[in-house]
């Protein structure tokens, strides 16, 4: 854009009703990357929507001037997503976080794409309902939407494409468009909101969700369980879902990862390879029933110390120092910055690809942690490196890249919840062939200016 086509630009952002709109040089670097490695790139300005009209006059205003369009929400995600990497504007949604609609009888709400997990989950404390998906972070639910993400519940409750149940999108060239519904099922037309959904920004801008809801458990129990090697622990998760326990979560931390958490989080657990698990049910004795059925099962298969943690308070710190693993593994090394990558693979094929991967991080200069929900064959490998240090950058990169080109190989995806964004665009064409020219039809007839989110995915 030429500083006269960008001063028309903000003059005309500026004139929307309610949208704020700033060129402040730490407003700018603020929105200029989320927690990944990738390198921070400013964006032109960034604006502020609160409603539908906002959002849609401002794509629209965007769309006039041929000017990128990215958005923004809690800058959480880890592959690049919200680096605008062509400038343009920066579409922070923090302003639209109401709760438009909560139904206890029909186990769903409908939000705007701004309201954080947390906010969410507090809004809903007294209605009995839960929204179970947990990525770690306090992302937004249009993110997290956004990215497909799941986290720790997912191997009970599903991920993003499971618990969305419709969208309001504005397109790049300011349509506003509904998707899905608040029914149950429906096979008429096309599934846009799976389209969407995963989109990375790259089609449209999410404004407001439709999601699943469900009760809150009336029962919680929580449990710890180490082993020698990771192939047992691996053993006692396939044994688990094979038997058709509803574990809630089922979490591994390799010794590495077991080490930073107890420095970090100042807890004590054995440094081995450990396994995190959390029941849900309908009453203590359904929780106690499940608990014992894994420690069983744990026990078969070399575990040791299986123990439950039997107070809230208890169930609160462990599940606390497992959700700061990332900073924790950041913290071996002071000053670092993570480069994090995952990987998802058929579970028969999970411990293959941690021992293969964890054999080439021993004979690397770099540590590596390794945290993954291992009940859907999901793991994550934290790499703290000195973003300043080129051989570390290089490092990261060649591990990162032989982990997803393992992966690959076994049948799994380049990334398990992560998202694309900068960090795995290389790697689409090998997972999924000519259907990446169906993608790019896709992204050229809904955006065939390429103003939305360009750069990621494609």
């Amino acid at each position: 854009m030429t500083g006269s086509d960008f001063e028309a630009l903000i003059g005309e952002l500026r004139g929307i009703g309610g949208a704020n709109v700033s060129t402040a040089s730490a407003v700018r670097d603020h929105h200029s990357r989320g927690e990944s490695h990738h390198a921070a790139a400013l964006p032109h300005a960034v604006a502020f929507p609160e409603t539908n009209d906002d959002v849609q006059a401002i794509v629209r205003a965007c769309a006039r001037h041929r000017c990128p369009v990215v958005p923004f929400g809690a800058g959480s995600s880890l592959e690049g997503h919200v680096n605008p990497v062509h400038g343009g504007v920066s579409m922070d949604m923090s302003r639209m976080n109401r709760v438009l609609h909560v139904s206890a009888d029909d186990l769903d709400a409908t939000v705007q794409a701004g309201v954080t997990r947390k906010q969410f989950d507090k809004h809903l404390r007294s209605t009995g309902l839960v929204f179970h998906l947990d990525p770690g972070a306090d992302a937004t639910l249009g993110g997290m939407a956004a990215t497909r993400a799941s986290g720790t519940t997912a191997v009970r409750y599903g991920t993003m494409r499971d618990a969305v149940l419709g969208l309001k999108v504005v397109l790049a060239d300011g349509r506003i468009i509904s998707t899905g519904g608040r029914a149950r099922k429906s096979s008429s037309g096309y599934d846009l909101t799976k389209l969407l959904v995963g989109s990375e920004g790259t089609l449209g801008v999410i404004t407001e969700l439709t999601v699943r809801l469900h009760g809150r458990p009336e029962a919680l129990a929580s449990a710890t369980c180490y082993f020698d090697d990771i192939e047992s622990a691996v053993r006692t998760v396939i044994t688990t879902i094979q038997l058709g326990i509803p574990v809630a979560r089922i979490e591994l931390l390799d010794e590495v990862q077991i080490d930073a958490v107890n420095r970090f989080s100042n807890v004590s657990y054995p440094v081995f390879p450990t396994l995190f698990f959390e029941f849900h049910g309908l009453s203590e004795r359904d929780v106690t029933e499940q608990a014992e059925s894994v420690g069983g099962i744990a026990a078969e298969h070399g575990g040791h110390a299986f123990a439950r943690a039997l107070t809230p308070e208890a169930r609160a710190a462990m599940w606390q120092a497992r959700h700061d693993a990332y900073y924790a593994a950041l913290a071996m090394r002071p000053g670092s910055r993570g480069w994090t990558t995952d990987a998802c693979v058929p579970i028969s094929r999970l411990a293959d690809c941690i021992l293969e991967t964890k054999r080439d991080i021993a004979a690397s200069h770099l540590v590596a942690a390794l945290v993954g929900h291992v009940g859907d064959g999901n793991f994550h490998m934290i790499f703290p490196v000195n973003p300043d240090d080129p051989a570390d950058i290089e490092e990261a990169e060649r591990l990162s890249d032989r982990l997803v080109e393992r992966s690959l190989s076994m049948g799994g995806t380049c990334s398990g919840e992560h998202g694309v964004g900068l960090g795995k665009r290389k790697f689409l064409a090998r997972e999924h062939g000519e259907a990446l020219e169906v993608m790019r039809a896709i992204k050229a007839t809904l955006d065939p200016q390429n103003i939305m989110n360009p750069g990621k995915m494609l």
